[in-house]
């Protein structure tokens, strides 16, 4: 998420300059679905934070509201790489249709991988066990 935030910013800066140079209304599109998104990434990490910080003192349900706002603010984030495959489309389409695809697999990938794993706790029979 760290990553995101700081493409998007930068994102923000230089192509901001540049629409204040050269205006373009794909352009300013795109910066507009990635300004709305900077918030979010924003929240989450303030969710995360204090999360680290007071877990410990905090009841289950708070917890688990937090955690479905973190959610939220991830998928919203999430969809400022909509704002950056238009306007790297915008620049080609090959380079458009690359940035998608990597993006929807490395989502699909990070989501899988950060996904909450369930334990399983193995029941042990102590008759089938050697005796040492």
């Amino acid at each position: 998420m760290a990553a995101l935030l700081g493409t998007n910013t930068a994102l923000m800066l230089f192509q901001g300059i540049e629409q204040a140079r050269y205006p373009d209304p794909v352009r300013e599109v795109a910066l507009a679905i990635i300004a709305a998104a900077l918030p979010f990434q924003a929240i989450y990490f303030l969710i995360y934070t204090f999360l680290l910080e007071h877990e410990s003192m905090l009841p289950p349900e708070r917890i688990r509201k937090l955690g479905l706002a973190s959610a939220l603010c991830q998928v919203v984030s999430y969809g400022s790489l909509v704002g950056v495959a238009v306007m790297w489309y915008h620049l080609s389409s090959w380079v458009g249709f690359s940035f998608i695809a990597s993006s929807v697999l490395a989502i699909f990938l990070i989501r899988n991988v950060m996904a909450p794993v369930e334990h399983k706790t193995a029941v042990v029979d102590d008759a089938a066990q050697p005796l040492p």
